[in-house]
């Protein structure tokens, strides 16, 4: 048996092989996608920037949403409608929030900050992104549970991930102070409102 075949057998035999290997060219690739907008050229971009992308793509969040499928699809199987709407709103409300707080924090400290500032920029970033990520993603969920076969969910939101991921590059790069004001506040209102309940 070829290398090709042991490797092609393999991600078919363990999805989240899949998962990993498309995150860990589609993360970095943003990264570069992301850069080049910011007007870097291939002699001036910050390869360890993208080397962390890749590293955070492929060893935390493809591990992180093939659980979270797995576990939606054991606790509402099948692809219908129903189940799909029941799955997007869960997710909507529970892995996106905890996805997007999880990748400015880890991120910030993969760039070798302080504790505190992970933490400041997940207080900025998190409620704009969020805002954003909830206009996109439940369409993006809808088809991914009712159309995509389980085997192939985690590739197939890799791949839409691609421009994601560069808004998210996007976000991440810029300065914490940059973030509309408006956002921040509204955020600090919703945490103290839980902080009393």
């Amino acid at each position: 048996m070829g290398a090709y075949s042991k490797i092609y057998n393999a991600f078919r035999k363990y999805p989240l092989l899949r998962g990993m290997a498309s995150y860990s060219i589609i993360w970095p690739a943003s990264s570069l996608i992301q850069q080049t907008f910011e007007g870097k050229r291939f002699d001036t971009y910050d390869y360890w920037r993208s080397a962390r992308y890749g590293l955070y793509g492929c060893c935390y969040v493809a591990p992180t949403l093939y659980s979270w499928l797995t576990i939606a699809n054991i606790m509402w199987p099948g692809s219908s409608i129903r189940a799909g709407i029941i799955k997007t709103f869960v997710e909507t409300l529970t892995y996106t929030p905890f996805a997007m707080c999880s990748f400015y924090f880890v991120m910030s400290l993969l760039e070798s900050k302080p504790f505190h500032e992970a933490v400041a920029e997940v207080e900025a970033k998190f409620l704009p992104t969020y805002k954003v990520g909830a206009s996109v993603w439940p369409a993006v969920a809808m088809i991914n549970f009712c159309l995509i076969p389980p085997r192939n969910r985690v590739p197939f939101i890799s791949v839409c991930s691609l421009i994601w991921t560069c808004f998210l590059a996007y976000m991440k790069h810029i300065d914490k102070e940059k973030v509309p004001l408006k956002s921040v506040l509204r955020l600090k209102v919703d945490i103290m409102f839980f902080k009393k309940l």
